[in-house]
This record gives C-alpha cells, sequence and structure tokens, in this order.
C-alpha cells in the first residue's frame, strides 16, 4: 500500500526534481502512515514531498527561543574543547571509581541517540558503554520492572548512557497500551524510590528529557521516511504514534511532576536545534562532577532559554 500511495503524490505540490521516492524499493515501509491534520495543514508520511508549512514552522515549533540553528563551525569549536573535558571528567571517574548513569529521554526524533554519540564519541569504550535494551522477552516481562535494568547498571569507575531506560513505562507503554494502567501507577510511585536508593548507594544519576515542537518531529519523521541512510531509524512504533502527540505529552508532563524528585530530578532541554541542545547537555553534565583539571572556562553554564528543570520549564516555553 505505502508503494502505491506513492505513486500517488500531489503533483500540484511538486518541484522540479521533487515528489520521487529516493528509497530503493527493498527498503519502502510496507504499512501505510495515517495522515495527520493540525491547524496549518495535513500531513502524510509517505508523501515525498514536505509541506510548506512544516518547513516554515518546525524550528520555532513549540516556543523554541531562537529563530535559526547554531552555526556548524562554532558548535564543532565548542564540542571538540567539551570532549576534551569529558575525557577528563573518565579518568576521574576510572580513578576514583565513580559510577555515572545518564538517561536519555524524549519524544520519537527529539535527538537522543545524536546527544549520546556526541557525549561518547571520544570516551574509551572498555568504561562507557551505551544501553539501549529491545522488548522484554516473555521471561523478562515476568520479572520486577526494574531487573532487567539494574542488571546494566555501572560497577565501580564506569558511565553508563541509557538511550531510553525504565522510563519506557511512563510514555511510550501507557500510550500505546503495552501496560496497565495501575502497572503506570506502580512505576511512578517506584521510579523516585529506587532512583533514591541508586543515589544513597554512590550513583551519580542524571536524567535528560530532550524536547522538541510538533512540526519539528513531522520533519524529521519525513526525513528518516525519505532518506535511505535514516530509514532504519523510522519503527512501526514511529507510525503509530503519529497521531498521539496530546497523549505523549500528558504521559511525559504526569512523569515529570511525578519523578522530578530531589535525589533525582530531570534536566529537560529544548531540543529543535540539536546542536544547542548537545553542547548544553554536555555542559550540565560536566559541571555536575568536580573532576580534577576542570577548565570552567571552556564549561561555562548551559544556556538557561535551552536547558531548565523538570516541568516547570517546559511550562515557562
Amino acid at each position: 500500500m505505502a508503494k502505491e500511495k506513492l505513486k500517488k503524490a500531489d503533483a500540484d505540490n511538486v518541484e522540479p526534481g521533487q515528489g520521487v521516492d529516493t528509497l530503493p524499493s527493498v527498503l519502502v515501509p510496507d504499512v501505510d502512515a495515517a495522515p495527520v491534520t493540525l491547524k496549518s495543514g495535513s500531513f502524510d508520511l509517505d508523501n515525498p514531498v514536505l509541506p510548506s508549512w512544516v518547513e516554515e514552522k518546525a524550528f520555532k515549533s513549540g516556543g523554541y527561543p531562537y529563530d535559526r540553528p547554531l552555526k556548524s563551525d562554532k558548535y564543532e569549536e565548542d564540542l571538540k574543547a567539551l570532549q576534551v573535558e569529558l575525557v577528563k571528567l573518565q579518568h576521574y571517574v576510572v580513578t576514583r571509581k565513580l559510577k555515572l548513569v545518564l538517561i536519555f529521554e524524549g519524544r520519537d526524533s527529539a535527538g537522543k541517540g545524536g546527544a549520546i554519540f556526541a557525549f561518547r564519541q571520544y570516551l574509551n569504550p572498555r568504561s562507557a558503554r551505551d544501553v539501549a535494551l529491545p522488548k522484554p522477552s516473555e521471561t523478562e516481562a515476568g520479572q520486577w520492572y526494574f531487573q532487567r535494568y539494574i542488571a546494566e547498571l555501572p560497577t565501580a569507575g564506569e558511565i553508563v548512557t541509557f538511550d531510553r531506560s525504565w522510563y519506557n513505562r511512563a510514555g511510550v507503554e501507557p500510550v500505546m497500551g503495552f501496560c496497565t494502567p495501575e502497572e503506570h501507577k506502580i512505576f511512578l510511585k517506584q521510579a523516585p524510590r529506587f532512583e533514591g536508593m541508586l543515589v544513597e548507594a554512590g550513583t551519580i544519576l542524571l536524567k535528560f528529557w530532550l524536547d522538541i515542537g510538533q512540526e519539528m518531529q513531522l520533519k524529521r519523521f519525513h526525513e528518516r521516511r525519505h532518506n535511505p541512510l535514516k530509514i532504519w531509524k523510522l519503527s512501526p512504533m514511529d507510525y503509530a504514534a503519529l497521531d498521539k502527540w496530546d497523549a505523549y505529552s500528558a504521559a511525559r508532563d504526569q512523569m515529570l511532576e511525578a519523578t522530578h524528585s530531589g535525589p533525582a530530578p530531570w534536566t529537560v532541554a529544548l531540543a529543535n536545534d540539536k546542536r544547542r541542545a548537545r553542547l548544553n547537555i554536555i555542559r550540565h553534565v560536566l559541571g555536575s562532577v568536580d573532576y580534577d583539571g576542570r577548565d570552567k572556562t571552556i564549561v561555562g553554564k548551559p544556556d538557561p532559554l535551552i536547558l531548565g528543570q523538570g516541568l516547570s520549564f517546559l511550562k515557562k516555553k
């Protein structure tokens, strides 16, 4: 169906050289994406032509505070300097036998993977690893919910990043019906207790929520859908979530309100501009650990327009 749909793209909206899907036929999804209607117009993920209103509104969507992306040369210069500081941080974690956990959560296509890559790019993989767990097995589904995540926590001298985490039960699971309302309620009650125990036992736990506007999400989904190098990033879950923006927003707000605890608060990053989000997340991490040799002139402070704490920061937008 999706392949037939592409052949029927609206010719009236096609500029010369546009309107032809660039995916090899074997990569074209077998499932159709349901059209999404916003106040500005209709969006069809399978149509290779991105609606002009999506392009126009994407960057400022969701109340983003800047008008244009950070310039690439400035980004690369700052990132390199901050990555040197991250190498220092890792050396400190290893020599002091610390345990550092970073949780990356956010809407689909918010840039979690890219932020983790920028963070880990030059770290020694022997003591820094990323965790992105698949769907639980039948055995895991019968365990205490946090059990399989506990097995992935760091030992002394290790840094672990979670590309999604136990917070699946606060977002995708209740929205998509993969857990019961009671299981969701229990999770929101247990998560702060669980994290409090981790922190009390000496784990440094930093939680990041990456937030983007709806038009930006549509634009990024569209890029994934029609780029043969990115199509692997688009999952059936993304298709199913296209018309559930409001449900995910409500789940996000409930999660932030219930789990923004003293021992493990949420740091919210506005991520319409991936470059600004990555730099500010790294600055926050570097500012959270007093490691040897920290260059405060390089680390600086996170941009308060981009990074803030908890649900109240999102509501200020």
